[in-house]
């Protein structure tokens, strides 16, 4: 049986590496493109749903609309697939932002008439800034073979569900905590290695969720 996969992304963030045909200044490529790669090569019995992405202003919203909005988009998707870009976050509050939101109703339990919706699994997938780099979000660190994550320029329902295991296995090195194992319950991989394997990394995703007791799980937006 197959997935339904809700995607959520920043539509017209242009700070990603420019597919071939594409500048910057030029029909630039946007996160949207990404998007579409990955409906072209998802499973074909899974579906694809997408996040907001007609650029509607949040401010004046109440929470009651954005929750019908949201809800029902998200109701029957089971796995929650959000890209983290370099351009992804305004400068407004996280509140009067769609994605913070979009990954608050993926992780609540929602109530209809005739069923109950569970907390979906959530893969983060780091794509390539307009240098082709994942730096800004990713540094590889060879002395303790491992990779730090910048989670402090993430939205916080994003930040807190990383690194959130309620048991880490950890080790010190060179002054760091090195966390082993899936430590977050939102996994992390950069898109070159996603877009070869997608199914692999969605089913890592899956295998969290099926633990996701183990994990400290924050839902609310700021």
């Amino acid at each position: 049986m197959g997935k339904k996969i809700f995607v959520s992304y920043k539509y017209a963030d242009k700070l990603v590496r420019q597919f071939s045909g594409h500048s910057l200044w030029y029909n630039p490529t946007t996160v949207r493109d990404y998007v579409d790669i990955l409906q072209s090569k998802i499973d074909h019995s899974d579906h694809i749903y997408k996040g907001e992405d007609d650029g509607e202003d949040m401010s004046s919203l109440a929470d009651s609309t954005i929750g019908s909005k949201l809800g029902d988009k998200i109701f029957d998707s089971s796995v929650t697939i959000v890209f983290i870009s370099k351009g992804m976050k305004e400068n407004k509050p996280e509140k009067d932002q769609w994605i913070p939101w979009e990954i608050s109703y993926s992780l609540r339990e929602q109530s209809r008439k005739y069923a109950n919706s569970k907390t979906n699994a959530i893969l983060a997938v780091v794509l390539p800034d307009e240098n082709g780099s994942y730096e800004y979000f990713m540094e590889n660190n060879s002395a303790c073979n491992s990779t730090t994550l910048k989670t402090n320029t993430l939205f916080a329902i994003l930040r807190e569900n990383m690194f959130n295991i309620k048991s880490p296995h950890t080790y010190p090195c060179n002054g760091k905590t090195i966390y082993t194992g899936y430590s977050s319950y939102i996994n992390t991989v950069k898109w070159d290695d996603f877009i070869n394997n997608s199914n692999q990394h969605i089913d890592i995703a899956v295998d969290i969720w099926k633990n996701r007791d183990n994990y400290n799980i924050r839902k609310s937006v700021l």
